[in-house]
């Protein structure tokens, strides 16, 4: 590889390095985009801010090979699967709860639909196997791959798109430039193809990876060795916050997480860590936990709702999007799929790019890669029609209300008990699962109910005692940037930016550390409520940078959070 300069500012367009192709990020749309460039011989560098590949990614995290796609990750990278992931997910349930009270649906048939394999996976693992993969094939091509180099934006020439800047080294000029950086992707903001301005065009998911043996794994969870399982959680549980939980079972522990719509979380003033510490310490969990809890990590992270968010041409000038920076995350009711879209776009660009290079026309890339988007069909799973069309009424308030109030009554409840085991059916369909709206009548009201009328008493009990925030906080690795704050709070104020106190996943009203804390201070001769900021704690979600009045940007190449699972 060639050298890459000494990071001088004051290099222009015409003076940077030139590649004929630059991959933001090296998670599986980075890894998928730069193998397919590589594979096709295309120059092209990758650029990575972890101190390794994996170290700023978490995911819940199954990972899909889709039958329908023409891109999955083991046709890419041949050993993936034996090499880089944790268990095959063999069964799928869903938990409707009340209480103690739970009515369990096997979903393994909606799990199937569609589906070639699927793995749970723990990001710094993959990831990371990933990147060595990658580099090997970008080496070969006269590229490679940099860690620890945050990519600060754009590179521009007469208002084009030509390349990108960095903060560890000088601007890199590139033909193509595929932005994999992630759900906070700078990119994506900076070309205006992407903004945070709603919360209701995103979840938060919040994540322990818990300690438990193999032979304990298996027969908790009555699977073989190569066998794992899927178990999704909603109803009353979480405070009436939209979302629900999951457990995903890993070779030698356990993925337990939550995942809510953030406008809900927002609205609701729940606090994340407190939403998961219900279903950790929940009975059901009772005969899968040890009598020794052990947390190996606490992460978090934002997730795109494409429903709402995925860009239908993700791209401006020599800039493509992939993955969560172009909002490719399908959380759709229990489909929730990902890194297999991030995947199939990412290898779908790299397409794009070569075909556009063979007729000497490159600039037309970002048009060519919406159009296969579309025509190998992964729009409209990201997109689904049926949805559009069906939240217009499903997601109206009055509709919302008078839903709610008849599956409360008598008239509701006894529809539910003549359905019973029929209701396993609806939530296996995946045309169902496609027009679920963003209520809480699927994700609250209904499974609450399903759970009274048709559930059974959990008569397990569960001693679990979750770490404390300040001992999830201690136990993450952290390379604090001294002086160059990542955040910075523009209104102080409690109105303004006091919804991060309670979001942020390592903040809480009660709690004197974390990132946000609340304080009154004396102000002309009154008290007002304001919020401070230490950035030192943050997991980089950028939950405050959609719920505040915040300035956001990622910290830089190799400083703050390393997550060693992810």
């Amino acid at each position: 590889m060639s050298a890459l300069g000494n990071g001088d500012e004051s290099t222009d367009a015409e003076a940077a390095e030139h590649y004929e192709a630059v991959v933001v990020g090296c998670g599986p749309g980075g890894a998928a985009a730069a193998a397919t460039l590589a594979d096709n011989g295309v120059e092209t560098l990758v650029l990575e801010r972890g101190v390794d590949a994996g170290a700023k990614n978490v995911s819940g995290g199954l990972l899909y090979a889709e039958e329908s796609s023409p891109y999955t990750i083991d046709d890419l990278f041949p050993d993936f699967r034996e090499e880089a992931t944790e268990r095959p997910v063999t069964d799928y349930h869903i938990h409707n709860v009340s209480g103690r009270q739970v009515k369990t649906f096997d979903i393994t048939d909606l799990h199937e639909h569609d589906t070639a394999w699927s793995d749970a996976v723990l990001r710094r693992r993959m990831d990371s196997w990933l990147a060595e993969r990658v580099h090997e094939k970008t080496s070969e091509t006269g590229g490679g791959l940099l860690t620890e180099v945050r990519v600060n934006g754009l590179l521009w020439e007469d208002g084009e798109i030509v390349g990108v800047t960095c903060d560890e080294i000088d601007p890199i000029r590139a033909d193509l430039v595929v932005a994999a950086d992630g759900v906070n992707s700078e990119l994506a903001r900076e070309a205006g193809l992407m903004d945070w301005d709603d919360p209701e065009e995103w979840f938060q998911g919040v994540k322990a990876v818990v300690d438990v043996p193999p032979e304990e794994v298996n027969e908790g969870f009555d699977v073989g060795p190569d066998e794992g399982a899927a178990h999704l959680f909603s109803g009353d549980l979480f405070e009436g916050v939209r979302g629900g939980g999951f457990v995903y079972t890993n070779e030698d522990s356990l993925s337990i997480g939550t995942v809510f719509h953030l406008d809900s979380l927002a609205a609701e003033r729940a606090e994340p860590h407190e939403l998961l510490d219900a279903l950790l310490t929940h009975p059901a969990l009772g005969d899968w936990l040890p009598e020794t809890y052990h947390e190996r990590e606490y992460s978090a992270k934002l997730v795109p709702d494409s429903k709402k968010v995925a860009h239908e041409s993700p791209h401006r000038d020599r800039l493509v999007l992939v993955g969560d920076a172009a909002g490719q995350m399908q959380a759709q009711g229990p489909i929730i799929k990902g890194m297999n879209h991030a995947v199939t776009a990412g290898a779908l660009a790299a397409e794009a790019f070569v075909e556009s290079r063979s007729r000497g026309a490159t600039d037309g890339t970002g048009q060519l890669y919406a159009r296969k988007l579309e025509s190998e069909g992964v729009m409209a799973k990201l997109r689904p029609r049926s949805y559009d069309v069906a939240s217009t009424v499903g997601e109206n308030d009055l509709v919302t209300s008078l839903t709610d109030a008849v599956l409360d009554s008598p008239v509701g409840r006894f529809g539910v008990r003549v359905l019973g085991d029929r209701l396993e059916d609806l939530y296996s369909s995946p045309s169902l699962a496609a027009i679920i709206p963003d209520t809480r009548t699927p994700y609250v009201t209904l499974p609450t109910v399903i759970a009274e009328e048709l559930g059974s008493e959990v008569d397990t009990e569960n001693a679990t005692i979750p770490p404390d925030l300040e001992e999830r906080i201690g136990e993450l690795t952290y390379d604090t940037d001294v002086g160059n704050p990542h955040i910075e709070v523009r209104d102080d104020s409690w109105d303004a930016s006091g919804v991060a106190v309670t979001a942020c996943p390592v903040s809480a009203t009660d709690f004197g550390g974390g990132c946000y804390r609340e304080e009154t201070v004396q102000v002309n001769g009154h008290e007002e409520r304001v919020v401070s900021l230490d950035t030192q704690p943050c997991v980089e979600c950028g939950t405050c940078a959609v719920v505040a009045d915040t300035d956001w940007e990622h910290p830089r190449g190799g400083k703050g959070v390393a997550f060693e699972e992810g």
